[in-house]
């Protein structure tokens, strides 16, 4: 499979498994998935992410978390905003606010890949590359 938008696939991958109440799903290890995991992690959304694999394919395993009894996913839904196709971009006044700041959008800027909510501490503007809630 030559996907070439390696953040959409790396959002579907954790969608599925979520709904299928895994507790781990693997993903290829990109600097952008690894920044991503990151940030996932450090906002609560996965439990941990580690690499394996080889120097060639390697793959980020991410551990995904569950809330209650009945398991419900941290994640309610993972939404890719810049596609290929058609990037979005967004200065740092224009920042997006996922519910009410409930959710995160994961920004790419020129300081690395971070929260909204980072970037706009941090008075920086970027490609919008997902919502996360």
């Amino acid at each position: 499979m030559a996907a070439n938008d390696t953040i959409a696939d790396m959002l579907t991958r954790i969608r599925n498994a979520n709904m299928a109440r895994h507790q781990t799903t693997q993903v290829p290890a990109t600097k952008m998935t690894r920044s991503i995991a990151k940030v996932l992690q450090e906002e609560g959304f996965i439990a941990e992410f580690s690499e394996e694999g080889d120097s060639v394919k390697r793959n980020l395993v991410i551990a995904l978390k569950y809330k209650g009894k009945n398991r419900q996913p941290l994640i309610t839904a993972l939404k890719r905003v810049s596609k290929p196709g058609l990037r979005v971009y967004s200065n740092r006044k224009e920042l997006p606010r996922v519910l009410g700041g409930i959710g995160i959008a994961i920004i790419s800027t020129s300081s690395g890949i971070m929260t909204d909510r980072e970037a706009r501490r941090q008075n920086l503007g970027g490609e919008v590359l997902c919502y996360v809630w």
